[in-house]
């Protein structure tokens, strides 16, 4: 049986999955995309959030979530009143729910008035807004009140202007459990709710109150019976009661039709147990009507068989794992994946005919890991959603600092990948996103003087792109001043007077730890500490890193990382009789060196055509200091691959081994941080290979033959290594 302290976590990681539906539900409201089905959405995400909180007790979420709820039922009703204002209150709000989510979760008590500003403006839209609110004297709304609903037994009116044939009667019963009101859950708001879809006609069933003296307030002693005649499908009047499902006892009967019957609705048979249990296990979308109870099936023609065939379908489930079990699988996966390489090793040795037939069960064995390696990375996988969420709180919060108005779109929320990649993603796009707002968008009155419109946009983007997660963040403010830029850079020293870059090299200067063009230093950046980091921290994660700038019309910087930090395919590769492996995603093309396909030039070990442009030789004999053969040997091959400054240039290697997934082991703890090496593996032979960091090469390629142009020409990369 859970604990509670993993029922409380349980609560927390809900929590963080609603917060993001309400995020999202607000932005849709804010655009105008589906606001009827958005003011659902984030209705019953904060009435989840409030469900969650009673039972852990959580006052202080549960009392700001029932106000934020209160102004969504108001829009429930009717999504049009949805101003830019209200929508602005509204986002506030999901902030603040944010907060003090945060608060529950640390265990820190809720500062004093926090957040009251937004609970007083979330209370005034509900005295404004609320139908049926009367006003004070001095014309003040004043709080509007739940509407009374009417029990004693009537007769059906006659619904002028309805299809009678169109009209459906349901018998209902409806007794709440202690755990309803525990749960922050009103029965009376939701008979007002079911009221709203037809005729009510409820008996109060009051023959369990007790004495007043003997009465517990917290306890429910009323439940009610009686039908409602309503157009509506059954699933619609299921829903009204989706969040109470299994804190009351409910049955809900679909009534056969009696043409022609003026009949006074009378308290419904109860249905017993075993059939209340097919009722209850109906999913509240399910259109079929439930059992009929036994002696009245002639009022209730064909209901049984379809409704126990609908409970038998079962509906689809999710469960929580602890991630530290996945990791577990993954790393189990790993040693599969070494083991499958060992057999293939053997395999060689064997006569040919017992080779052939090992190598056929040995295909079936790689194609089976293959994909328990993808399943189980599946479940490892997460939405980049989780770290897509943060951000629009960001640039609202930045834009009120600076007085700039900025809107953020989003799109590929739903691109997953491993989650040690999403866990270390927050950071380097918040930097981009602030240097975006602070550097980039500019003030309304420059935009206007620009022929451009008041309010900025900054595009976020997430896609799956040649075996990376790609993330573009891209905004349509000033673009990089490549001027300010190389005068900043020769004032500090960055670059020598004397060196000509071109505009790529000047763009890509903003990468150089301590540089910054903000004159005054403030909260939100001017210290040099940024996109440094935001470099660093992404080449750590195996990704590259790539900007461009218009000047006038904006920048986009793009992040390309590895899917996954476990297992990943590999090129085994062979130098010097040494062995490694290439990371496939950073290959762009493989191809046999010929005498008569390398140039001399200047300043390099050599250049080869390809295609129309010059790339640069790099030979791993020279990077790592190996005895080789002859640089001029014809039978090497050229590994076209690409830097994050989308540099190419082409590795030389003696030989390529083949294709194989690796498993990545960490070495860093054990001998810390090796140039050029990102981790290691253990090949199907049992022997270690290191696994090479393409983007630390590039830079100890640059660093140690640094190329030169006519008239002191430096490339960028160059000139970041040599700072």
């Amino acid at each position: 049986m859970a604990t509670l302290d993993e029922l409380r976590n349980t609560f927390f990681d809900e929590c963080s999955e609603l917060l993001l539906e309400i995020e999202t539900g607000l932005s849709d409201m804010r655009d105008a995309n589906g606001s009827e089905e958005a003011v659902h959405a984030v209705f019953r995400a904060v009435h989840s959030v409030k469900g969650g909180a009673g039972i852990f007790g959580f006052e202080s979420l549960v009392g700001f979530a029932h106000v934020f709820e209160s102004v969504l039922d108001t829009l429930r009703r009717d999504s049009s009143a949805a101003t830019p204002a209200i929508i602005s209150v509204l986002l506030t709000a999901s902030d603040v729910l944010s907060d003090v989510v945060g608060f529950a979760r640390s265990g820190e008590p809720v500062p004093p008035d926090y957040g009251s500003d937004c609970r007083a403006a979330l209370e005034q839209l509900n005295r404004k807004t609320n139908d049926g609110a009367a006003a004070d004297d001095d014309g003040t709304p004043a709080p509007a009140e739940f509407a009374e609903i009417e029990f004693t037994p009537v007769r059906a009116p006659d619904f002028d202007g309805e299809d009678e044939e169109t009209l459906r009667s349901y018998a209902i019963t409806f007794r709440p459990k202690p755990e309803m009101l525990k749960n922050a859950n009103e029965p009376l708001y939701i008979l007002r709710e079911l009221g709203k879809l037809g005729d009510l006609v409820l008996v109060p069933e009051t023959q369990a109150l007790p004495p007043l003296s003997e009465l517990v307030p917290s306890h429910p002693y009323i439940g009610w019976t009686g039908t409602l005649r309503t157009a509506a499908e059954r699933s619609a009047v299921a829903d009204v009661f989706e969040f109470v499902i299994g804190d009351c006892e409910l049955e809900i009967t679909e009534l056969a039709p009696q043409p022609g019957a003026d009949t006074v609705i009378e308290e419904p048979a109860a249905v017993p147990a075993a059939e209340q249990s097919a009722i209850a296990a109906t999913s509240p979308d399910n259109t079929n009507p439930p059992a009929a109870p036994p002696g009245k099936d002639d009022q209730r023609p064909d209901t049984e068989t379809s409704v126990r065939a609908a409970a038998a379908k079962p509906a689809p489930t999710t469960t929580r794992v602890d991630v530290d079990k996945i990791d577990r699988v993954v790393n189990l996966v790993g040693e599969l994946v070494i083991a499958q390489a060992m057999l293939g090793q053997l395999a060689q040795g064997l006569s040919d005919e017992a080779a052939g037939r090992l190598s056929q069960m040995l295909d079936d064995v790689i194609h089976r890991t293959r994909e328990l390696k993808d399943s189980v990375m599946s479940m490892r996988a997460q939405p980049v959603g989780a770290v897509f969420q943060r951000m629009p709180r960001l640039v609202r919060e930045l834009s009120a600092k600076t007085d700039k108005k900025v809107r953020l779109e989003m799109f590929g929320e739903n691109t997953e990948v491993d989650r040690t990649i999403v866990d270390r993603l927050g950071d380097p796009l918040t930097h981009i996103i602030r240097n975006s707002v602070d550097h980039g968008i500019e003030t309304p009155a420059e935009r206007r003087a620009a022929g451009k419109s008041e309010e900025g946009t900054i595009r976020l983007a997430a896609e799956h792109r040649g075996g990376r997660l790609v993330i573009e963040v891209s905004d349509d403010g000033a673009g990089v001043n490549r001027e300010r830029v190389l005068s900043k850079a020769r004032d500090k020293g960055l670059v020598q007077p004397e060196a000509v870059l071109t505009d790529e090299d000047i763009t890509n200067l903003i990468f150089l730890p301590g540089f910054s063009t903000v004159e005054k230093v403030s909260d939100i950046s001017g210290r040099g500490v940024g996109m440094d980091v935001v470099r660093r921290n992404i080449q750590d994660l195996g990704g590259r890193i790539s900007l461009k700038s218009t000047r006038g019309r904006g920048m986009t910087i793009q992040l390309a990382l590895p899917l996954t930090l476990a297992v990943m395919d590999g090129m085994v590769i062979k130098v010097a009789g040494n062995t490694y492996v290439m990371p496939m995603s950073t290959i762009v093309e493989c191809m046999h060196r010929r005498a008569d396909d390398s140039h001399n030039l200047l300043g390099t070990r050599g250049v080869i055509q390809l295609r129309g442009e010059w790339v640069q030789l790099v030979y791993l004999t020279d990077l790592f200091d190996l005895h080789a053969t002859a640089h001029d040997s014809t039978d090497s091959v050229v590994i076209i691959t690409e830097a994050s400054d989308r540099m190419r240039f082409g590795l030389v290697v003696d030989e390529l081994c083949g294709h194989q997934q690796v498993v990545i082991k960490n070495i860093e703890e054990s001998y810390g941080s090796v140039p050029g090496i990102a981790a290691a593996t253990i090949l199907g032979n049992g022997r270690v290979a290191f696994i090479l960091d393409v983007e630390k090469l590039s830079e100890l390629a640059a660093e140690s033959k640094p190329p030169t142009r006519a008239g002191g020409s430096t490339s960028a990369l160059a000139v970041v290594n040599a700072a």
